[in-house]
């Protein structure tokens, strides 16, 4: 069997190396110093492709999607443009200079033999896989942001919030001073003000309040990718209420891989801590395990147990859609699929009022 493209380039660099920079300095001049430059980006693009293959152009077609989505918002919300993290907005100006950044240290790990090319195919192979899923992940979800957005506006809808022109479709920071604002609030003529949070709640700055800094942990893996709110609410902090935030009228899930339904994550956040006296006396965690026991079709008890026994719990994505269902008990909840969800799949989540689009 053939090597893959990306091992023969390394042999060739390995050559050259091995020829000029026995002690790899890397330190290369002229005609040398553009030969191994060649050598080394060939090599990247091609481990990227052996990894990757067809994924990155289906990425950027999504990208496309989606910066088509933003030019109507500028105009129908007359607004400059979009925020977006740092390292989504690296992804989008270029997907494979972003990438090849991810495997930058390891490939000179490679080089240097500090490591052999089995385990920097399954370092770097991880990282370029994470950083596809996550990327293409909030592409999706900004995408549907944004088509949202546009579809508000198209029934008379208005921006409110922000008041300065940007939008931003992330939340990292946004809430350090001790209350989660909205990401945007519109009007829509005849109908009122809506509110979106995007991907909300999260941990929030305390101050003096220990046992609620404490019991926020158990938010932190319970976070549906948009709530919203009927009505202009500018924050949704309640610290007198269980649970400590405003109930979301409509709670709207994303999910861009086409087998997104099989798939398990680890609810480690919330579920893997031991419970201290004063969280199991508060009504809320005891409301989140109830939730969590009815999910696994099992007593209360049993579902402390397992995760007892398992120091975190595996869930199927449709559980967890479930589990935020039942914990934040909003008026609706929309899951929006890139791909066709089997029947089967869609029965069970309208079974636990939850919309298919």
């Amino acid at each position: 069997m053939e090597e893959p493209e990306w091992i023969q380039i390394y042999q060739k660099i390995l050559d050259l190396l091995e020829k000029h920079d026995k002690n790899r300095r890397f330190n290369f001049k002229g005609n040398l110093a553009k030969e191994f430059e060649k050598l080394r980006e060939e090599f990247r693009n091609s481990f990227i492709e052996y990894i990757l293959g067809a994924e990155v152009n289906v990425a950027k077609k999504w990208i496309d999607n989606l910066l088509r989505e933003i030019e109507a918002l500028k105009k129908s919300l007359s607004i400059d443009g979009v925020l977006f993290s740092k390292e989504l907005r690296s992804f989008i100006e270029d997907p494979y200079a972003h990438l090849r950044k991810k495997i930058f240290n390891y490939m000179y790990d490679l080089f240097r033999l500090k490591i052999d090319t089995e385990e920097f195919e399954q370092t770097s192979g991880a990282a370029l896989r994470t950083s596809l899923r996550t990327n293409m992940r909030s592409i999706y979800q900004g995408w549907v942001i944004a088509a949202t957005l546009n579809l508000l506006a198209e029934e008379g809808g208005y921006l409110v919030y922000p008041e300065h022109k940007y939008i931003s479709f992330e939340r990292s920071g946004k809430q350090k001073l001790g209350w989660i604002p909205p990401n945007m609030v519109m009007y829509v003529e005849g109908r009122g003000f809506i509110s979106l949070f995007i991907e909300a709640p999260r941990p929030i700055g305390w101050e003096d309040t220990q046992d609620l800094k404490r019991a926020w942990r158990f938010y932190t893996a319970l976070r549906p990718d948009m709530l919203v709110y009927g009505g202009k609410i500018l924050n949704i902090v309640r610290l007198g209420q269980d649970p400590p935030i405003e109930r979301p009228h409509m709670i709207i899930e994303c999910k861009e891989l086409e087998d997104w339904y099989v798939r398990m994550r680890d609810m480690r956040g919330p579920f893997a801590k031991p419970l201290t006296a004063e969280e199991w006396r508060s009504k809320w965690i005891q409301g989140l395990w109830d939730g969590l026991a009815d999910i696994l079709g099992v007593k209360r008890t049993e579902a402390v147990e397992t995760v007892k026994e398992r120091k975190t719990l595996r869930l199927r994505e449709p559980q967890i859609l479930a589990l935020y269902r039942k914990f934040y008990n909003p008026d609706i909840m929309v899951l929006v699929s890139r791909s066709k969800v089997p029947e089967e799949v869609v029965e069970t989540l309208r079974e636990n009022r939850i919309e298919v689009i």
